[in-house]
C-alpha cells in the first residue's frame, strides 16, 4: 500500500530530484501547500503573499522504503537554520517544513528535528516547521521533472543556489547522526 509524504524544502525542483529514482517511491510531485488560496499558481506563490510553501508530495511504499529514510533524504537537502527560504532563494514560499499526514510521521517528524537540535551542529537554531498535511496543488507542467527537461539550466541553478557548498560540509554528519538515532 502506498503512502504519502509532503516536504518544503526550498525550490522544489532539487527535492524533486531528491526522492526521484528511490527504491520505493512511486512518485514525487512539485507543488504548494500550507496556504490559503486554493488552487495556487506559481505566479501568486512566487509573490510569496498567498502562505503556500512550494514543496514536494512523495508516494511511496511503506514496506519498501521507510518514512526515516525519506526524513533523513529531506535534512540532507536543507539548510534547517533558514527561517527566510533555503539559500539563494528567500521568501516564505521557500521556507523549509514538513507536512506530516499521520501521528508516526508527526512523531518522526519531531523527533528527528530534536535530534538534530541536540546535536548542535548548526550556527542557528532549526526553523523548519512540522505542520499538519491539509491538500496539495501540483505545480505546472513545466516545473514537473525539471532536472530531467531542462539538465543544463536546473545543474547551473543548482550550483549557483549553494546547496552544493552547504551539503559538502554537513552530509556526512546529518547523515551519520540521523542513522544512529532516528
Amino acid at each position: 500500500m502506498c503512502a504519502v509524504a509532503v516536504f518544503a524544502g526550498g525550490c522544489f525542483w532539487c527535492l524533486q530530484k531528491a526522492y526521484s529514482g528511490l527504491d520505493g517511491v512511486v512518485d514525487v510531485k512539485a507543488g504548494y501547500t500550507g496556504g490559503r488560496l486554493k488552487n495556487p499558481t506559481y505566479q501568486k506563490v512566487s509573490t510569496g503573499l498567498t502562505g503556500h510553501f512550494e514543496a514536494v508530495k512523495v508516494l511511496f511504499e511503506e514496506d519498501v522504503v521507510d518514512y526515516k529514510v525519506l526524513l533523513r533524504i529531506f535534512w540532507l537537502n536543507i539548510d534547517p537554520g533558514d527561517p527566510d527560504g533555503q539559500f539563494c532563494d528567500v521568501g516564505s514560499q521557500y521556507r523549509s517544513a514538513i507536512f506530516y499526514t499521520t501521528d508516526e510521521q508527526k512523531r518522526l517528524a519531531f523527533r528527528s528535528k530534536e535530534i538534530l537540535e541536540e546535536a548542535c551542529l548548526f550556527e542557528r537554531p532549526i526553523a523548519t516547521l512540522i505542520l499538519p498535511f491539509e491538500g496539495f496543488y501540483d505545480a505546472e507542467d513545466y516545473h514537473q521533472r525539471y532536472f530531467e527537461k531542462y539538465p543544463k539550466h536546473y545543474k547551473q541553478y543548482y550550483d549557483f543556489s549553494g546547496r552544493a557548498c552547504f551539503f559538502n560540509k554537513w552530509r556526512k554528519q546529518i547523515d551519520k547522526i540521523l542513522s544512529e538515532r532516528l
